[in-house]
């Protein structure tokens, strides 16, 4: 997992300026061993996701291993199947792309939105917690949102049973967006269909997966990321010491959102997460106006960047002496890896490597398919 010391080695992704670069962009998110990481420093080395696709074979085949970009065909297949659902297709580059979640470090490169919500406010907040909430606990989460929602704030969640349920139950009428793990037209769980429609109808349904994908316990977490990076901060309602929510709220506090916590009883195991989050630093959460205070002081930290301000870096990294510089330290980081999982910060700082060049060296390793990098983020060997 990148935090946020990570942010300065990752400038942003230039703008897309045409229909073929939008294909491309989607087909390099598609390639097997591409992910958020390697899509960014691909795009950042070579200057467009054209060029970035060209390279892969080389670049592979260079590491010593092989690898071909994803077919045309099937990126678009995958477009169709979008489209006949009615879901429209962003790109990390378009101007639609939501704001709050392109400024986390290595943001998704693809989503798929489905619904009425034609953008997505800076002035947002996600309500997560547990599936089994009580009956306060339910109450709580909805009347937050409703009131948070009454007071402009746009309300994110993941549509699961339970405090997701009510966060966007309270949060119909005013504006809500649920985040999917599967794809935007997977009901999951199937007893929130009506919901979902609701949202379909009046919201927005979110989701980096393809259209016609169906969820796995594995894409959880990656969903719980989008969560997090789509509003200013996450409020925990119910959640036990192990689960889902308080992986949302570790997220929120690496992208360097606000983490609000809703206090209960220590005898209830569903409110030992939250207890914990306040100990260790949490917002005490009771009402909207714990959040309203706190983020309105903060509106001025999301605000974009002037349009005079170039927001994007446009000069490619790749040239010869680069090649050279990450030939030569590629087989240095492979020495150094093996099957116990290493963090990023020890293999760069072992091999003397700078930043820049080592995020690349990494990446040509794992395009090769000689590593693969854990679910936080650790490198081990394939």
């Amino acid at each position: 997992m990148l935090d946020r010391g990570d942010q300065e080695h990752f400038g942003r992704i230039p703008p897309c300026t045409d229909e073929a670069e939008r294909l491309a962009r989607l087909q390099l998110a598609r390639t097997h061993r591409i992910g958020p990481v390697n899509f960014h420093q691909l795009i950042l080395r070579f200057g467009s996701a054209l060029k970035a696709i060209e390279a892969l074979p080389v670049i592979a085949k260079r590491a010593g291993g092989a690898l071909q970009p994803a077919s045309r065909d099937a990126v678009e297949a995958e477009i169709a199947r979008g489209t006949a659902a009615g879901a429209r297709l962003i790109v990390l580059g378009d101007p639609a792309y939501p704001k709050l979640l392109a400024e986390i470090t290595a943001a998704p490169p693809v989503l798929w939105v489905l619904g009425s919500q034609a953008a997505f406010p800076t002035r947002a907040i996600a309500i997560v917690g547990a599936r089994n909430a009580s009956a306060a606990g339910s109450r709580i989460a909805h009347t937050l949102a409703k009131d948070l929602g009454e007071a402009g704030f746009f309300v994110v969640s993941g549509l699961a049973r339970g405090i997701d349920t009510q966060a966007h139950a309270g949060s119909l009428k005013t504006g809500t967006a649920a985040v999917l793990g599967g794809g935007v037209d997977d009901i999951y769980p199937p007893d929130n269909a009506d919901l979902y429609q609701s949202i379909k109808a009046y919201g927005a349904l979110v989701s980096e997966s393809p259209v016609g994908y169906r969820a796995r316990a594995g894409d959880f977490p990656r969903r719980n990321r989008l969560i997090s990076g789509l509003t200013m901060g996450t409020i925990v309602v119910e959640a036990e010491l192990r689960s889902g929510s308080l992986i949302t709220s570790r997220l929120a506090n690496e992208q360097g959102r606000e983490v609000f916590a809703v206090p209960g009883s220590p005898l209830d195991p569903r409110c030992r997460g939250p207890n914990d989050l306040i100990r260790q630093g949490a917002t005490l959460c009771e009402t909207a106006e714990d959040v309203i205070r706190t983020l309105d002081g903060q509106m001025s930290l999301f605000e974009p960047a002037p349009a005079t301000v170039p927001l994007h870096a446009v000069t490619p990294l790749h040239d010869m002496d680069m090649d050279k510089a990450v030939d030569s330290l590629r087989d240095r980081l492979l020495g150094l890896i093996s099957h116990v999982p290493a963090p990023r910060e020890d293999l760069l700082r072992l091999a003397n490597a700078p930043v820049h060049i080592g995020f690349a060296a990494l990446g040509e390793l794992e395009i090769a398919g000689l590593i693969v990098t854990t679910n936080d983020g650790q490198y081990v060997r394939a």
